[in-house]
């Protein structure tokens, strides 16, 4: 019985993943982030530009790609991130280099210690 229901689920999302290749996507030039300092409590959203790197505390967010769907009514929007983080001695660790869901900020966020960061929107 577990099998069956594990196999339905697997189809279930291999049919989701299936229709949302075949929907369109939108490339944007600007992902649009927040973040939050937890020292301060201070919440800030921030543009990046593809390709650009900002500077969030010690954290240094690159967007590689921000696409929404072109389905107003089903709006989807991901971005491949690079979060990397600046020590005091400028050396650089790299904390995340992944696929974001603003649908599902919690699913890869980037937590640190003092600073989160997710995605919110792509604009143009």
């Amino acid at each position: 019985m577990r099998r069956i229901i594990s196999t339905i689920l697997v189809i279930f999302w291999v049919l989701g993943l299936s229709n949302m290749a075949m929907a369109g996507r939108v490339a944007n030039p600007t992902a649009i982030f927040s973040g939050i300092d937890k020292i301060t409590g201070r919440i800030v959203t921030f543009n990046v530009d593809v390709g650009e790197t900002v500077q969030f505390g010690a954290l240094l967010v690159t967007p590689r790609v921000c696409n929404t769907s072109d389905q107003p009514d089903k709006p989807k929007t991901l971005a491949f991130v690079e979060v990397q983080e600046e020590t005091f001695d400028k050396t650089r660790k790299k904390l995340f280099s992944g696929w974001m869901f603003a649908a599902s900020p919690g699913l890869n966020a980037v937590e640190h210690a003092v600073y989160d960061v997710w995605l919110k929107d792509c604009s143009k």
